[in-house]
């Protein structure tokens, strides 16, 4: 029934139905409400965890308020000198005033407009990024960007981990801005930034790039430097002159919008090329002794884990002020840089002049797939591909990027050499370049006295000593003789058939005839030493070589007794050492002891000695690497160094198939020195063995070295030294009857098995190898048919 309002009423017209009240909103409120709430909640723990570091580690407060606070650790060889530091980073500093107004003012106009109104963190830069996908800017502040530099890695390509990593910027960014004054901010930045060619910082990077200090750079130079902030590679203005030019424009631009600069400036420098005067700084991590400290750092640091987990100090190499105090000793370790230099400088001119009539150069005995292959796999490794990649950009595009001529360095033993050239002709360029690794020690304590891991560490980052795992041809040799004397009663006089050697497919020429051990080794022959370990078997050579301290893949195959595996020189010379300590191994050891900055003991090292065979057999070993020097394979390089007879070296040389590795181990009363030289790449070799066997390409750099030690008598080493006998020496070959084995024999052949060897088929199941395993070894120029 319709309702009508009473007489009397303003009102005279019918009022609608009443509507039942529905409250639903109120609920929907509330969620939005409780929301919203729970976001702020949520958030505000997520900041809170990830200045906690739950959910990864943050810097600690000390470290934050103090980041320039560092103390360099010191290294202190043997014989008291310093040999270098372990610094955070070569840089001089810079105080606010001395950045000139127009290098602020550009870093603001491009990186951070609002960078004085904000508390470290700009939302609506942040949203702008966001909403375009950077293509407007990016929205990182100046101090997140300081955040980034001083406390994180850098940007993971996983989106999940980059969204953890951008919230500890934040973070961090936050707690700068509570410390920090926006101009110390500022100042920190510029100091801490990476603008390549060792110029770390802005004062470095001013007197590199243009040879003059950072409160003096032009507004051209300094918008140039703020430009390299974005990208320091693609930017720079040494390689990328024209793209430098460019983005240094983009930046003025940006400072004539903001209002920094006027029209008639901003044409006026836009105009202007720009004008490098690249004055080059050695880093703290170049030259020779960047490889032992390579090594020498991974040591320090698990000593240092195990010092913290016991103690609970937390201390830092370079931080700390630590005093290391190392075996090396710094004459021996000068001597066999220089003995590196002067040999490999012949070496490479002659290695050059004979790729001149190479049409593949460096390379040989390749189809041109096998050599893109090899090259496309060096691209990759560069710091350029990878950048380039984590752009975006396109496989054609980085190859046509790599093909385009730009201003380089390479290396030269003449020293650096600045020149135009695309980076897929540099990466050329340096395969050709031969490579070099030595280590010394002493056999009696284990002490390192020199390490030398490679020829220029800015161009060529990889430890030959230790990390380098390189074919070591005859050099393994020894390892077998010893088994069989161990095992067989075998002694330097007993004869064994030189005639060539055959299993299956797989054959091992020879001159037919017997030799006795003595003879055989000291000429390097295959077939001798193939019949040795085919007599007493691969395993127990390997368990002799493991028990040297040969950790690296060893197949139970016979290929391996003419030197099929691939072994460090660190631990070759490891082994070898073991036969001039009267069988007893040790463990090379480059650190003696570390102290901290108040001199307490935190490490002092022991070396691990372990007992290996009878003195007899040891010395039995050195009396046969003696031939070696005396009148085997060493011995026309030696006397051609003017080197006599009658100096007592104990040594083994070592060639690979086609020539690619070259190796001499040789031995003194009182040191020990392996050396191996090669190049990167298995098919970079000389063509011929005369010039590409170890006795030409290692032994000449072993013999300058010992040279340098001989001629300096405050060192104590003398060529006139002797090899300590066993006291029940006697110099025949009976001395060793009665010894006994090495572990049980079974399976064992005679001696006259041996010299006599009879058809293949009644050969030992148990000993047979694997054929295929030999064929591929043999198709893959693994196995030394030359020495």
């Amino acid at each position: 029934m319709e309702k009508t309002v009473k007489q009397g009423s303003t009102l005279n017209f019918p009022l609608p139905p009443k509507k039942q009240k529905n409250f639903g909103y109120k609920k929907w409120v509330k969620f939005i409400w409780l929301g919203l709430g729970g976001i702020i909640l949520g958030t505000a723990f997520l900041f809170f965890a990830v200045s906690q570091g739950f959910l990864g580690d943050m810097p600690d407060v000390n470290e934050l308020e103090n980041p320039d606070i560092y103390v360099a650790s010191e290294i202190i060889s043997s014989d008291g000198v310093t040999l270098g530091k372990f610094e955070k980073e070569k840089t001089i500093p810079v105080t606010y005033k001395d950045l000139p107004p127009h290098l602020v003012y550009a870093l603001m106009a491009k990186e951070d407009e609002r960078f004085r109104e904000h508390s470290g963190i700009d939302l609506q830069a942040f949203a702008r990024a966001v909403a375009y996908g950077g293509k407007r800017g990016g929205g990182s502040t100046i101090s997140q960007q300081l955040a980034k530099l001083l406390f994180t890695k850098g940007a993971s390509q996983n989106k999940f981990q980059r969204a953890f990593q951008k919230l500890k910027e934040w973070s961090v960014a936050v707690s700068l801005e509570k410390r920090y004054t926006k101009e110390e901010i500022i100042t920190l930045y510029f100091n801490k930034f990476d603008f390549l060619h060792n110029a770390n910082g802005i004062e470095l990077a001013s007197r590199i790039y243009f040879n003059k200090p950072t409160k003096e750079l032009t507004l051209s130079e300094a918008a140039t430097f703020v430009a390299m902030l974005e990208n320091p590679v693609r930017n720079n203005p040494i390689k990328y002159p024209e793209k430098a030019k460019a983005r240094r424009n983009v930046v003025l631009e940006q400072m004539l919008k903001t209002n920094y600069i006027d029209q008639a400036t901003y044409d006026k420098v836009v105009a202007e090329p720009i004008v490098v005067d690249f004055h080059p700084v050695e880093s703290v991590d170049e030259g020779y002794s960047a490889y032992y400290k390579h090594y020498l750092r991974k040591e320090i640091n698990s000593y240092l884990e195990e010092y913290e987990k016991e103690t609970g100090k937390d201390v830092n190499i370079y931080r700390d002020g630590l005093k290391i105090f190392v075996t090396l000793d710094s004459k021996m370790q000068k001597y066999a840089e220089e003995a590196i230099k002067e040999h490999m400088t012949n070496l490479q001119k002659s290695f050059d002049s004979e790729q001149r009539r190479n049409p593949n150069r460096p390379f040989y005995f390749l189809k041109k797939k096998q050599i893109d292959d090899i090259m496309l796999a060096a691209m990759k490794r560069t710091g350029r591909y990878k950048q380039l990649a984590a752009e975006g950009v396109s496989e054609d595009s980085i190859m046509m990027d790599f093909k385009t001529p730009t201003k380089t360095t390479i290396f030269t033993w003449e020293g650096e050499k600045e020149t135009e050239m695309s980076p897929y002709d540099s990466i050329r360029y340096h395969k050709q370049i031969a490579q070099a690794g030595l280590m010394s020690m002493e056999p009696a304590t284990g002490d390192i006295k020199a390490w030398v891991g490679g020829i220029d560490w800015k161009h060529f980052q990889y430890d030959h000593v230790k990390q380098g795992k390189r074919q070591v041809g005859s050099t393994f040799k020894p390892f077998v003789y010893a088994t069989a004397i161990m095992n067989l009663g075998m002694t330097p006089c007993s004869t064994v058939s030189n005639a060539t050697y055959t299993k299956g497919d797989w054959v091992v020429e020879g001159k037919g005839g017997n030799l006795t051990l003595r003879d055989a080794l000291a000429h390097s022959k295959n077939p001798v030493a193939v019949r040795l370990i085919e007599s007493v078997s691969p395993k127990k050579v390997i368990q002799l070589a493991r028990d040297l301290g040969v950790t690296e893949e060893m197949p139970n195959e016979y290929a391996i007794a003419l030197g099929s595996s691939d072994i460090t020189i660190y631990e070759m010379l490891g082994a070898y050492s073991s036969f001039a300590n009267f069988g007893n191994y040790i463990k090379p050891e480059m650190v003696w002891r570390i102290e901290d900055a108040n001199g307490r003991v935190i490490k002092e090292v022991k070396n691990e000695t372990k007992e290996v065979m009878n003195e007899m057999y040891a010395y039995t070993m050195i009396d046969l690497m003696k031939g070696v020097t005396r009148f085997g394979t060493a011995s026309g390089e030696l006397r051609r160094m003017g080197i006599p007879e009658t100096v007592e070296i104990a040594g083994k040389t070592g060639t690979t198939q086609n020539n690619s590795d070259g190796w001499f181990m040789g031995i003194t009363p009182n040191l020990a020195t392996g050396v191996w030289v090669g190049w990167e790449d298995r098919a970079t070799h000389f063509f011929s063995t005369g010039e590409g066997q170890g006795a030409r390409m290692a032994l000449p750099i072993w013999g300058i070295f010992m040279k340098k030690i001989w001629a300096d008598k405050e060192l104590g080493i003398t060529p006139d030294d002797k090899f300590a006998k066993p006291s029940n020496w006697t110099g025949d070959c009976a001395d060793l009857q009665g010894l006994g084995g090495y572990g049980d024999d079974g399976g064992l052949q005679t001696i006259d098995q041996i010299k006599n060897p009879k058809p293949k088929d009644n050969q030992p199941k148990n000993n047979k190898p694997k054929e295929e395993n030999l064929n591929e070894n043999l198709n893959k120029d693994e196995v030394d048919f030359n020495q």
